[in-house]
């Protein structure tokens, strides 16, 4: 027999014997202990994953009603959109922090943005102008940055300037933030997004902003006004 296996063999007899728990006899009144597979630790408890419940949606009138479901097919449609923006813009960092030279990463960050423009441009041409601003509401929800900004990181400044000037001819804004603690609208697009993840109609992917999905119920309710569309 070769060293190797007697090393592994010895290594797992020790980490039996350190995992082991020591059985005591446990009284009627004590607290009862739970013992978890691969776990040496004594819970008095299990940690189970956060659930919500939904409360079913009220609206004022038709056209509120009419509104929240076009909202929420629109939200439905370019979330996957912003996730993978959020996805790539990670895989770009972590790629580049491994860069030590500035001219490689230089040419390594336009072969990206290369890759991603070809990804995405033939997609987002598709989209009506309310789409687009949901999702550019929507990348500042996965990122933490607005479009504008990430233009003008992997960009220039003036590349995000002429960016933004002609989304405005469009009337969309990509400095635009995502602000459901504010804004009803932005609510309303998180309460859809929680609910197309519990139903796994969406790919969960957590917000990187700091709110609580429980908190802005409490706040807005579950009542659709006739501002939603602002």
């Amino acid at each position: 027999m070769t060293k190797q296996p007697i090393f592994i063999v010895f290594v797992l007899f020790g980490l039996m014997g350190w995992s082991q728990v020591k059985e005591e006899p446990i009284d009627s009144i004590a607290e009862k202990m739970i013992i978890i597979e691969g776990d040496s630790i004594l819970r008095s408890a299990i940690d189970l994953p956060e659930v919500y419940v939904f409360g079913k949606l009220k609206f004022d009138d038709y056209q509120s009603k009419l509104r929240y479901y076009i909202l929420r097919r629109k939200t439905i449609k370019v979330y996957p959109y912003a996730k993978m923006a959020a996805e790539r813009l990670v895989e770009l960092n972590d790629s580049i922090d491994k860069i030590k030279k500035r001219r490689h990463r230089k040419r390594y960050t336009k072969k990206v943005q290369k890759y991603i423009e070809e990804e995405f441009s033939a997609e987002l041409k598709k989209l009506t102008r309310t789409e687009g601003q949901i999702l550019v509401k929507l990348i500042h929800r996965q990122t933490g940055s607005t479009a504008f900004d990430l233009v003008k990181e992997l960009r220039s400044g003036w590349r995000a300037f002429w960016y933004n000037t002609t989304a405005k001819m469009f009337s969309i804004s990509i400095k635009e933030e995502f602000h459901p603690d504010q804004v009803q609208e932005d609510y309303l697009i998180e309460d859809i997004l929680q609910r197309a993840f519990a139903a796994n109609r969406l790919q969960r992917q957590e917000s990187v902003l700091d709110y609580d999905y429980a908190t802005l119920t409490d706040k807005w309710g579950t009542k659709v006004k006739k501002n939603t569309d602002k």
